[in-house]
């Protein structure tokens, strides 16, 4: 019995984007779902109640950053990641990966893993799909992640082939290393940058270890959107249609549409939490920079068609003001409502999927939000 179990409930006949349920030890959750990040154990200015309340069932934590601070070895001493941060919805975790090579300057990949330096001490650290393995494990997170390299964009092909059958190898170490199958389920990643063949390459190693979901990595690493979509394209039919789909890092609305109409079930990233603390707000019609003089007397909302507790509460004048004097109450409601309006997104999507019309939602929805017009801002 896997720890994890996807259920597939409807498959939208406009588009072919699937409506589904994620069961994990800590609970069930509906895809295709946004995970908000909590990288410390904490999703920044949040509180758990806040994140249940706006309707979030499943959130990401960091093993890198955890690793390093407090250390996985005081987690595991509280019960857990969930007990720790007293979270009862799943949780998962990524392996560190991403970080060993977007953080560290200095780093040394061989096949028995990464050599880098902390990037807040300086100290030289190693980490290996063995040591991966083993925080997560102590972690304790409902989904982990297999240890990969994350090649930049873009990548000479040559390179890209030996870092994807090096991730195919340390997949298959990390599935030998993993200690706990019956109550935290493995993802495989799947690599191959812009290049269809190494996505196939990639794709079959993975399937052929039969891990419980399948993650795809190295996008949303600086390519164009077009790019994106077109490697989801011919990589998402690759995957087993029983399992879970996740689709690391990305979180624009745009994307998160156009990753469902391509059969992605699981989306993550620290994009709505980060541009809150600088003012900026997703709405209904578009970016929202709250910090600018115009709403200095704006009484109104953030977004006059949300319902969240920020928005039926509090007027964009006053956000303005908490956020320039650099007050955390104004940091705390701009998150709560760039989270609350990805989630409610999402869950007008599920509700599009079940109705067949994920097409037209998606064009009306970018009508509104301005993504059709040209010289459209983007996150």
């Amino acid at each position: 019995m896997t720890a994890i179990r996807y259920e597939l409930i409807k498959t939208c006949k406009q588009t072919g984007a699937r409506l589904g349920k994620v069961h994990t030890p800590h609970g069930s959750f509906d895809t295709p779902v946004f995970m908000p990040v909590g990288t410390l154990a904490t999703v920044k200015t949040m509180s758990p109640g806040e994140l249940e309340e706006m309707g979030a069932n499943i959130i990401l934590s960091n093993t890198y950053h955890l690793w390093l601070r407090p250390g996985e070895d005081i987690v595991k001493g509280a019960g857990g990641l969930h007990k720790f941060m007293n979270w009862n919805g799943s949780i998962l975790t990524d392996s560190g990966g991403f970080q060993v090579f977007s953080l560290s300057d200095l780093r040394k990949i061989e096949e028995e893993g990464v050599h880098f330096r902390n990037h807040l001490s300086g100290e030289k650290l190693f980490l290996s799909p063995e040591k991966a393995m083993q925080i997560q494990n102590a972690l304790g997170s409902d989904i982990m992640m297999a240890f990969d390299e994350c090649p930049p964009y873009p990548a000479e092909y040559d390179y890209m082939k030996a870092s994807v059958e090096r991730t195919s190898r340390w997949a298959e170490r990390c599935l030998t290393a993993h200690e706990r199958p019956q109550d935290q389920g493995l993802f495989g990643i799947v690599q191959g940058g812009e290049y269809e063949d190494l996505r196939k390459l990639s794709a079959r190693d993975l399937i052929s270890l039969d891990f419980p979901g399948y993650a795809i990595g190295g996008l949303s690493v600086g390519e164009p959107k077009d790019v994106m979509n077109r490697v989801l394209e011919f990589t998402t039919p690759l995957l087993p249609s029983e399992k879970p789909r996740y689709l690391m890092g990305v979180g624009s609305p745009d994307s998160l549409i156009d990753g469902a109409i391509r059969g992605v079930d699981m989306f993550d990233c620290v994009l709505p939490t980060r541009i809150a603390r600088n003012g900026t707000l997703m709405t209904s019609e578009g970016r929202l920079v709250v910090r600018n003089a115009k709403y200095a007397r704006d009484y109104g909302p953030l977004d006059p068609n949300c319902d969240c507790h920020v928005c039926r509460n509090y007027s964009r004048a006053y956000i303005r003001h908490l956020v320039k004097c650099n007050e955390t109450y104004g940091f705390r409601l701009t998150t709560y409502h760039n989270l609350y309006f990805l989630l409610k997104l999402m869950k007008q999507v599920r509700e599009a999927i079940l109705e067949d019309r994920l097409g037209d939602f998606r064009d009306e929805f970018f009508e509104q939000y301005g993504f059709n017009k040209p010289n459209a801002k983007n996150f």
